[in-house]
């Protein structure tokens, strides 16, 4: 869950202040990210 965090604060800055161009990568590590926070949090029967 602190990568999620970590990574909603500092994509943005470095997209807006930093000037680093957005690519592919982002997305696809962000959705490994959410579903690896999904598979931690999800009750299981």
């Amino acid at each position: 869950m602190l990568e999620v965090i970590a990574l909603s604060v500092f994509v943005p800055f470095a997209v807006l202040y930093m000037k680093v161009e957005l690519k592919w990568d982002f997305l696809w590590a962000s959705l490994c990210l959410m579903g690896a926070v999904y598979f931690m949090f999800r009750e299981t029967v």
